[in-house]
């Protein structure tokens, strides 16, 4: 992809079933990574396209708005119900963020077993990287 980048895979929210402090412990890592590296070009925050929002993903992405943390949304598991319900849980997702933010985030539709978004995804990192590189 041309200059080095590196792509850093977190915890999902799994952690939410461990115990209180190792939890708050967990979570203070995360938000000492995400709001500690100055070239942190992008968090993607992928969410199942085949639920309604969940708390816990509206509750992450508020935070990474509060903390100016540049991200985009990535629906993934499309494959597994009808392209109209995956387009209404991202509408509803949107319009439950949409209060929070002057721009809505950039929204990828993907399937790992379709490999659908794979190449609209792919052209997105590689912009990113090309405009960090260019040092914009």
């Amino acid at each position: 992809m041309g200059p080095t980048w590196t792509l850093v895979d977190l915890p999902g929210y799994g952690y939410a079933l461990k115990a209180r402090t190792e939890r708050d412990r967990f979570q203070q890592m995360i938000a000492g990574y995400l709001c500690g590296r100055a070239n942190l070009n992008c968090v993607f925050v992928l969410i199942d396209s085949r639920h309604e929002p969940q708390t816990i993903d509206l509750e992450f992405v508020g935070w990474l708005l509060g903390e100016r943390v540049p991200f985009a949304l990535v629906f993934s598991k499309a494959d597994k119900v009808k392209p109209g319900r995956v387009q209404a849980n991202i509408e509803l997702f949107q319009a439950k963020i949409a209060p929070w933010c002057e721009e809505l985030p950039r929204v990828f539709i993907t399937s790992a077993e379709t490999r659908a978004g794979r190449p609209e995804l792919l052209a997105f990192i590689r912009e990113r990287v090309a405009s960090a590189a260019a040092g914009e």
